[in-house]
């Protein structure tokens, strides 16, 4: 089963807050979805060959062709905010 310090080490990493309740609930579907692994690891596949690529295809992508991009102006002309040509977006990681 899920430590409450785990869900609180988790809640960290991902930048949540949680409440006393919401860890709660969170200690116990974290608990589920390990058991439900754990069950996975229980099956017997000794005789199946590793799936890394269940559909068999190769070479699925096209070919790289350079072409002309599109001019700066044209791009930029419905950025919300630019600045020396570039598009400004809002920081996405703050340090603690």
């Amino acid at each position: 089963m899920i430590d409450d310090r785990t869900v609180a080490h988790v809640a960290r990493l991902s930048r949540l807050e949680l409440s006393d309740e919401e860890r709660e609930r969170f200690r116990a579907q974290l608990g589920s979805i390990l058991e439900h692994f754990q069950s996975l690891l229980a099956l017997d596949l000794g005789g199946e060959p590793p799936a890394a690529d269940a559909a068999q295809l190769t070479n699925v992508f096209r070919d790289d062709v350079a072409q002309p991009s599109l001019p700066l102006d044209e791009v930029l002309a419905n950025a919300p905010a630019v600045e020396d040509g570039c598009f400004v977006v809002p920081p996405v990681i703050e340090g603690e």
